[in-house]
This record gives structure tokens, C-alpha cells and sequence, in this order.
């Protein structure tokens, strides 16, 4: 049985990062304000170092790994951003790291991280299958396997983004939450739960293959079939074996939301053309959430928009106003 992550975890995670990482801007967003009838604000993470909020997971994994644990290199799977983050992290604290990706992490996020020294390892459609040559990298190297989301050195540097969003608005009503594996849900709800159990936490994630969501309502971790996504950053599994964020998104979340490629198309167009912010489509659902209608009283509002790592070809198709909705098959 796993210790629980307690806030504590975070206040000390916060230490332990500082200076590592960006207390990245709360901005007002006049336009969502406006079509809600209440104040919004965009937590802009992805002004974070790396484009992306997994920069505070990983560095907080890699800081804390023991002398003798860094010299064996750090592993993980990605389906980009975390990647990016860990390469970023191990490089500025001089450890070698391997990065484990499936076919369909797009190759502006692959380069990135290339880019940062990490090796690359691109294996099958999946990110479960990427993950076995991290198990195989793990036994027969012994090198140091440090998850995207399921890890409680990963899920408490994730809350400290929930530190800075409650110390600056004690009042919020509402937190909308990108969901994937769960590190960044978990750490957030779990640093709002503990100052005020009256914030209404709200997980947003994509139509096309929500392994957490789908897990939830099987009452166990459950596999679900990868698909191509504009919201590419929150595919992939939660882990068979899954030690924490299932049971914390479980416990903590108030409310889970989908949005299907459309939505998420006119989230990443209303970023860039309402507030002037360049962000990717798992950093955009719950812009697309609000602009649908699908968040019922939200009251005062922070959406989270947590990345910015999108293929800029792309990025200029979407808000060119070019339909997307067959942009992901």
C-alpha cells in the first residue's frame, strides 16, 4: 500500500522547485468573461519552461532522486510534453535520460525533445507499448523509471500549480482541468480540496479514447483504443497497475467533461484570436468546454491552459478558421 500524497507533499515540492521552474501568469480573459456571465481567468502554463505544467512533475522527480540514482539515467513514456519536461529537467541536472514514445506523437514534439539530448525510442501505436521498452530499459539497464502522472513525486509538483492558482484567487469557484493520466487532476484537486473542499473540480478531456474517464466507470483501470486527436498530449492509458491518480481523480474530481475535435478546434482558434495566447489542444479543452456551454455555473473561473507544443503548420490551419473535423482520422 502506497503512503497517500498530502498537501504537505506539495508545500514541499514548491521548495524544492523554486527557481526551476516559472510562476507562470493568471490572466483575465474579457471574452469568456463575457459569454459566461462570470470572471475568467487562463492559468497560462504553457508560458512554462518546455511549453508545458509537466515541467513541475519532473523536476521535482529528478531533483529528489538520490546521487546513485541519477548516475543509472532516468526513463519514461510520453506522449510529448512530459518528454520534453524530463529531458529539460535531467539535462539541467546532469542525467542521462531516455524518452519511450508511441507512432503517434507528433514529430514536432518528438524533435523538441531531441533537441533537449534526451534518446528517443519510438515504439508502436500505443503509449502501453512504448511503456514495455521502459519496463525492458528498467530491469536490464537498472535505469530510474519515473512516470508521466502515476508517481507522487510527479503528482505533488503538478499541485503546485494549484498553490499558485488558490493563493492568488482564494475565491475561485470553479477549476477546469485538462485530464489524461491523472497527475495533473489529482495534484490540483488535491491542493483545492485541502484549502477549500467547496471549489467545484472539473476534469475536461477529449472524446476520442479517455482512458480515465472510461476506467472510472469500469471501477478499475481499463485500456482504450489510442486515436489520432487535436488533444494529443492526453492520450494513452493510467497504468494496470495504477497507485494513485485513479483512486485521487476518483475521490477529488466534482465533474468530468468531453469535448469532441470541433470543440476543441474553436478552443485553440478563441486562445489565439480572444486572448492572444498560442496554446495546443489538450491546453485548450476547457476553453472549448466553456465556449460549448458544457461547464453548468462555473461561476468564477480558472481554466487551466497547460501547453503550447503544437505543430504550427497546424496551429495556422486551425485558426485560419480551416474545418477540422476530420483533421484528426
Amino acid at each position: 500500500m502506497k503512503d497517500p500524497i498530502t498537501f504537505a507533499d506539495v508545500l514541499s515540492a514548491r521548495k524544492t522547485i523554486a527557481g526551476h521552474v516559472i510562476h507562470t501568469p493568471l490572466r483575465p480573459s474579457a471574452t469568456l468573461s463575457d459569454r459566461i456571465g462570470s470572471p475568467v481567468w487562463l492559468k497560462c502554463e504553457q508560458q512554462q519552461y518546455t511549453g508545458s505544467f509537466k515541467l513541475r512533475g519532473a523536476a521535482n522527480a529528478v531533483l529528489r532522486l538520490r546521487d546513485e540514482e541519477k548516475a543509472k539515467g532516468v526513463v519514461g513514456v510520453s506522449t510529448g510534453n512530459y518528454g520534453r519536461a524530463l529531458a529539460f529537467a535531467a539535462r539541467n541536472a546532469g542525467v542521462r535520460s531516455i524518452i519511450c514514445m508511441s507512432e503517434l506523437v507528433p514529430q514536432n514534439k518528438v524533435d523538441g525533445i531531441r533537441a533537449l539530448g534526451a534518446e528517443v525510442r519510438i515504439i508502436g501505436q500505443s503509449q502501453d507499448e512504448a511503456q514495455r521498452e521502459v519496463d525492458r530499459l528498467v530491469e536490464q539497464d537498472g535505469m530510474i523509471m519515473l512516470p508521466p502522472f502515476d508517481h507522487a513525486d510527479v503528482i505533488a509538483g503538478q499541485g503546485t500549480l494549484g498553490l499558485e492558482i488558490v493563493e492568488a484567487l482564494p475565491d475561485v469557484d470553479t477549476l477546469l482541468v485538462p485530464l489524461s493520466g491523472g497527475g495533473l487532476l489529482a495534484g490540483v484537486a488535491l491542493v483545492a480540496k485541502s484549502v477549500n473542499p467547496m471549489i467545484r473540480v472539473v476534469g475536461i478531456t477529449m472524446e476520442r479514447g479517455c482512458a480515465m474517464i472510461t476506467s472510472l466507470q469500469e471501477g478499475k483501470p481499463t485500456s482504450v483504443k489510442e486515436l489520432p486527436t487535436l488533444a494529443d498530449s492526453l492520450g494513452g492509458g493510467i497504468g494496470e497497475n495504477n497507485q494513485y491518480t485513479f483512486d485521487m481523480c476518483g475521490d477529488l474530481t466534482d465533474d468530468f467533461v468531453l469535448v469532441n475535435e470541433a470543440q476543441i478546434a474553436d478552443g485553440i482558434r478563441a486562445a489565439y484570436h480572444d486572448d492572444q495566447q498560442v496554446v495546443e489542444g489538450a491546453g485548450a479543452v476547457g476553453i472549448a468546454a466553456l465556449r460549448a456551454g458544457l461547464v453548468d455555473n462555473p461561476g468564477r473561473t480558472v481554466v487551466l491552459t497547460t501547453g503550447c507544443n503544437i505543430d504550427m503548420d497546424l496551429h495556422k490551419r486551425i485558426v485560419g478558421g480551416e474545418d477540422v473535423d476530420l483533421m484528426a482520422e
